[in-house]
């Protein structure tokens, strides 16, 4: 076994380390966890199609406004945006719930996600069924062995600043995934883009996008327990602050063919949101001081080297309030031989990690490679959608149409 360090750079003007033992290599990448509580606590997070934008909400004397185009969305699906703030985003039925790439509203709910509420809400969990797992064993290959979960060294801005939770309503209640800073191309040292899992953002076929979808960098900054986190300050609990979607694009094939269990739309489970502050204009990449690229390259598991998931795992043992990350040199996992291979890892992570950042190290630099999306009941694994060119593409208009705004 030997260990190799990888870094994010740039984090607060200097190069930050972060370590971690895999089979042949080690990898830096920091994901978020999925977890549920609050009201209602939903047990899976979708992913969606294309991308949509909104985005309202007050904070002192700062006020994100609702583009007029999103206003006039809101009123042509019979959403007032006052009653919406009142709690008619509660009102799931059919006919409200926005399915469409096209339809995704997200106006900002100031105060909502309060620490309490964002310690209970729900893990979206993903688990394949036997039956997916053993499809198409010619281009699967074997099981990994399960790589055991470590957690992340603190403060998480110092070792992982990109990495943070997604927060979210489902109609079963609060869920949460993890979520990675990426870098715009088109606004370079500005991004306001946050990679994430589809299934995370959207309930894929037959359901429709989440509400009050929000992006907290760094969460449980100190690693404190439950007990602990009872004294927390805000800023020990959102060292940066939260950051409302006001636009998110998915995949089609996750919005018509994703499910429960994954699905057909597994291989396609990523997404991209462009977030603002629920306060103040900064950019999220000055604020947390670093973003990382996406590897778009799609390279064969066989060549790739090593890859690392990080995450807040929430089932037991775990309570998704620490971070946690793992290293492994990827396998194949194939669902069908119409679709599009998917990597595999060993790692005991449990629901939580979902959407969390997979990376990899390209000539001594981080970069992320893809994101946990499903895995099997016994957690001795995780599986993420390689990103190909239709995941460059969704990413290339998100940066195009939203970047700057």
């Amino acid at each position: 076994m030997r260990s190799t360090r990888l870094s994010f750079s740039g984090m607060r003007g200097r190069r930050r380390v972060l370590a971690a033992a895999g089979l042949a290599a080690a990898l830096t990448l920091t994901a978020t966890a999925c977890e549920s509580g609050d009201d209602n606590a939903a047990d899976k997070p979708a992913a969606t199609g294309s991308g949509a934008g909104t985005g309202t909400g007050a904070s002192g004397g700062d006020r994100i406004e609702i583009p007029a185009d999103i206003a006039g969305k809101l009123k042509e699906h019979g959403i007032d945006v006052d009653d919406w703030k009142d709690g008619e985003w509660k009102n799931w039925d059919k006919d409200k719930w926005l399915t469409e790439a096209e339809d995704f509203v997200n106006p900002v709910i100031e105060g909502l996600w309060k620490p309490e509420r964002m310690k209970s809400a729900k893990d979206p969990d993903k688990t394949i069924s036997a039956k997916d797992a053993s499809a198409d064993q010619g281009v699967s290959d074997p099981a990994p062995a399960p790589v055991t979960a470590t957690r992340e060294e603190t403060p998480y801005h110092d070792n992982a600043a990109p990495v943070g939770k997604v927060f979210f309503d489902s109609p079963e209640g609060s869920m949460v995934c993890s979520g990675t800073v990426v870098k715009d191309p088109r606004n370079p040292g500005k991004s306001n883009l946050v990679w994430t899992a589809g299934h995370c953002v959207h309930a894929g076929g037959g359901g429709g996008w989440y509400r009050n979808i929000a992006f907290v960098p760094a969460y449980n900054d100190l690693g404190k327990s439950e007990t602990e986190l009872a004294d927390a300050t805000r800023q020990e609990i959102s060292p940066y602050g939260q950051y409302w979607a006001d636009w998110a694009s998915t995949s089609n094939e996750w919005i018509q063919g994703g499910s429960e269990s994954g699905g057909a739309g597994a291989a396609y489970d990523y997404a991209v949101l462009h977030v603002k502050p629920e306060s103040g204009s900064k950019s999220l990449e000055e604020t947390v001081g670093t973003a990382l690229d996406v590897d778009f390259s799609t390279p064969a598991a066989a060549d790739a080297g090593s890859m690392g998931a990080w995450g807040y795992p929430a089932a037991p043992p775990y309570n998704g309030l620490i971070m946690h990350k793992c290293v492994d040199r990827p396998g194949r996992l194939s669902l069908s031989p119409s679709l599009p291979t998917m990597y595999r890892i060993g790692c005991t992570m449990t629901g939580g990690s979902s959407g969390g950042g997979w990376f990899r190290v390209i000539d001594g630099k981080t970069v992320l490679v893809s994101n946990t999306s499903i895995g099997p009941a016994d957690n001795t694994w995780l599986a993420g959608p390689q990103l190909g060119r239709g995941a460059e593409t969704l990413f290339d208009n998100m940066s195009k149409e939203y970047g700057a705004k």
